[in-house]
């Protein structure tokens, strides 16, 4: 089993409560000419009936897809376990994916979009199916980086379930790549995280890849 974590302790807060983002109306008000200022700079012309409104719809935007940082307490909710003993207790996974996400990258503040499967082995309680898709969107739902996603997400399904294993695989494009610097197009980037019995059981983890259609 690996280390558990105290959902009422550091990151584990912003899952269990609602943290409401207000901006009052001058703040709104002086964020907009800020983004109207910067996209005038750069060759946006605002004085058209479709850019008009373009500075507070890119700020609203930007506080709809950031969401995740609210939180979601509906996460706390956990059933009690269906396995009743024996060694396929330890064994049998729980996957669920593709969980589709998008996210914005803290570098440079362009969308990575891609796909989520997480799964677990059951101890003593049991997610509903529903509440792992929650999960992903919790963290991706934010400016991130994608290897820290998966650490989210198995460090809080952890935390909260104290199950024999978790693992999460990701599987993203970054528009920080194909929009600049290299201009890579077309890429992918995986990243896995394993927890407990996944970290010591390597046909758990191909069991677990094969779900998720990758070939390792």
């Amino acid at each position: 089993m690996s280390e558990t974590h105290d959902p009422n302790n550091g990151d584990f807060t912003d899952m269990m409560e609602l943290h409401q983002r207000r901006l009052t109306e001058e703040q709104f008000t002086r964020f907009e000419g800020y983004a109207a200022e910067i996209f005038g700079a750069l060759g946006l012309k605002l004085d058209t009936p479709a850019t008009r409104e373009t500075p507070r719809r890119f700020l609203q935007a930007l506080i709809d897809i950031t969401r995740g940082y609210e939180g979601d307490p509906k996460l706390i909710k956990a059933f009690e376990t269906e396995c009743r003993g024996g060694s396929d207790c330890l064994l049998s996974q729980v996957i669920e994916g593709p969980i589709t996400f998008f996210s914005l990258c803290e570098h440079h503040a362009l969308p990575f979009l891609g796909r989520a499967w997480v799964g677990y082995i059951p101890h003593e309680h049991i997610f509903g199916i529903s509440k792992l898709t929650r999960l992903v969107h919790l963290y991706t739902m934010r400016f991130a980086v994608q290897e820290r996603i998966g650490r989210q997400i198995a460090d809080t399904l952890d935390a909260i379930l104290l199950p024999h294993g978790v693992a999460v695989y990701l599987e993203a494009q970054h528009l920080c790549v194909e929009m600049r610097g290299v201009r890579e197009k077309g890429h992918t980037t995986h990243t896995t995280h394993w927890r407990g019995n996944y970290e010591k059981d390597p046909g758990l983890r191909r069991e677990f890849l094969a779900a998720c259609g990758v070939d390792r």
